[in-house]
């Protein structure tokens, strides 16, 4: 059976879920499964970045902070899943993922080189994965993007070899549909980031 792996910018998806869909909460295990359809799930590679923290945290900045960590301890209990952690900068009262793209650029062409993967599969805006598509390309991988039609990059659509839109209907169809006392779910953490990218809308290009 070819086997695909599955790679989300939690930060692009967090602004997906709050800008466009009014803040429905995906479940990352469901999405992750719902995205490689009926091919071998090699396993779903998430990155994001802990909620910033001062010096003398707030109490709000700790609430966050420990949400966020009961987050990733319950998802990295979910099968064939890898969290990769990048950094939260804080400048002046915005904030900015910092290593996410270096993150997933190294994964995505490591399981490439070493033909882990026929497709890679990406949830992302982020041009500067460019390079690392291309790379995962030459070596024989299809990758697949889905993308927000409200916040995308050309140059990222035409480097890769599918292109779909997050609809409504896979967030419908992967969302989280209760939430049990004293459980969070494996979905998506809403965590204030700037984009890495400045991503305006444009015309589709696939």
């Amino acid at each position: 059976m070819a086997r695909c792996a599955v790679l989300i910018d939690g930060g692009y998806l967090d602004r997906v879920q709050s800008d466009d869909y009014g803040n429905v909460r995906v479940d990352i295990g469901k999405l992750g499964d719902e995205l490689a359809g009926q091919m071998e799930r090699l396993r779903t590679y998430y990155y994001h970045c802990m909620p910033f923290q001062s010096t003398n945290p707030t109490p709000e900045e700790r609430t966050r902070h420990a949400a966020m960590d009961s987050f990733i301890f319950n998802l990295k209990k979910l099968p064939r899943f890898q969290f990769r952690q990048g950094k939260l900068q804080r400048i002046g009262n915005e904030y900015k993922q910092k290593r996410v793209d270096i993150l997933m650029a190294v994964d995505l062409v490591r399981m490439s080189a070493q033909q882990q993967i026929e497709k890679a599969i990406i949830i992302t805006g982020d041009s500067d994965l460019v390079p690392a598509i291309e790379s995962a390309r030459d070596s024989g991988v299809v990758v697949v993007v889905y993308y927000s039609p409200n916040s995308r990059h050309d140059e990222l659509l035409q480097a890769c070899d599918e292109r779909y839109e997050i609809t409504r209907n896979l967030i419908e169809k992967t969302k989280v549909v209760s939430l049990p006392a004293q459980r969070v779910p494996a979905s998506s953490a809403a965590v204030p980031v700037r984009p890495t990218n400045a991503s305006k809308p444009a015309k589709s290009t696939g």
